[in-house]
């Protein structure tokens, strides 16, 4: 009687594992013949959070537009963000729970060094990957990742060339972290075509994730060396550091800086008087007044109430060549995740895209774009055109 009773429940039990996955997420890996799943990674916590946070904005933004425009050749998208805290591993989890959740697409990451750890899952999977703001070298490796601003070198190449055709500064004294592959890979390259371009650098100061509060060493070397011009290929928070102790200590170079400088008039407690005056490269100025642009802040500042930067608007970009590129290929939603990386990066190449961070984009094989940067400088609390 004992084995009998097993036995049903047994059967039971393989009947009920038909209908539930034994357990599993009955959602994760398929696939909706009406819906493209998108996941974006970024940053909306920690100390690069204002980063993520305009990503998502401006990305959920181009979600809702393109939805209510009838979507992508009728299907919709779906749209979920998740947080790394600009953390590697971070990074990856997250990756791994937007694939639980039957992301097809991933519009991420927002920041380099997590960009080129998931890089490598995206690779694994075939999945197609498009960074708005990644600009590590290694943050597009393989042939199923693409970016929409400039690459580290490019960047570095591009403000030498600026500076040089601007005659910005005759003495020049470059401070950038050397264990940041975003900061360090500008560098590089900028110091590269500096030479090419007889700039005369006076000055280089490194530091590292763990000295990144006290710059007095720097700064003393680029003024004893008469630098009249900082060159600081890093992000907004330690630049807002960087000129209040310059002003503490009555150093007053011209200072120009790369898009990771976008974000420094937002820093609590910075006195943004002390950036009146700094320049950068940026392909994004929110006072442009083309249409396209207007139309995207107007929105931006309903919906959220900010005024959006740089990395809103390579996000908001961003959608719309995933959108332009499935157009393209002729891609449906019903495709496995290989064969829909398959079919959008090869039409990658053969799209061009109005946006708001560039008119004409195109992309190469090797997933860099093709457009022109603009040279910025804040003056009254505003980036304005230089």
């Amino acid at each position: 009687m004992f084995k009998k009773i097993l036995s049903v429940l047994m059967v039971v039990a393989m009947v009920a594992c038909l209908f539930t996955a034994c357990g599993g997420n009955e959602d994760a890996g398929k696939t909706d013949a009406t819906t493209f799943k998108i996941g974006a990674i970024g940053p909306t916590t920690g100390d690069a959070a204002i980063y993520g946070q305009a990503v998502m904005n401006a990305a959920q933004l181009a979600v809702d537009e393109i939805n209510a425009a009838g979507g992508i050749n009728g299907a919709q998208i779906e749209f979920k963000p998740a947080d790394d805290e600009h953390n590697a591993e971070k990074s990856v989890n997250a990756y791994n729970d937007l694939k639980d959740w039957g992301m097809q697409i991933l519009m991420g990451t927002v920041t380099s060094t997590p960009c080129i750890a998931v890089v490598e899952e995206t690779h694994n999977d075939n999945m197609f990957m498009l960074t708005p703001s990644g600009s590590a070298v290694d943050c597009i490796r393989y042939d199923n990742a693409f970016r929409v601003c400039f690459s580290d070198p490019n960047q570095g190449l591009a403000s030498a060339d600026y500076i040089a055709a601007q005659k910005l500064g005759t003495k020049i004294a470059v401070i950038y972290n050397s264990s940041d592959a975003y900061s360090s890979g500008i560098y590089e390259k900028f110091m590269a075509e500096a030479k090419v371009k007889n700039l005369n650098v006076v000055a280089e100061g490194a530091f590292t994730a763990d000295s990144n509060k006290d710059f007095t060493v720097q700064l003393q070397q680029a003024k004893s060396a008469g630098a009249d011009l900082l060159f600081l290929p890093i992000y907004y928070q330690e630049a807002s550091l960087i000129l209040a102790q310059a002003d503490k200590m009555g150093y007053d170079p011209a200072v120009f800086g790369v898009d990771g400088m976008d974000g420094i008039l937002t820093v609590e407690n910075f006195d943004t008087a002390l950036a009146e005056g700094v320049m950068l490269l940026t392909p994004f100025a929110a006072d442009a007044e083309d249409k396209l642009t207007q139309d995207f802040v107007t929105a931006y500042k309903a919906k959220y109430n900010e005024v959006p930067n740089q990395f809103a608007a390579d996000a908001y970009d961003a959608i719309y060549i995933i959108k332009a590129a499935i157009e393209k290929s002729g891609a449906t939603p019903d495709m496995s995740v290989s064969d829909l990386c398959n079919a959008i990066k090869g039409a990658m190449t053969q799209i061009t895209v109005d946006g708001v961070t560039g008119l004409g984009m195109t992309w190469t094989a090797d997933g860099e774009p093709n457009k022109a940067p603009k040279g910025m400088k804040i003056q009254n609390g505003a980036y304005v055109a230089m």
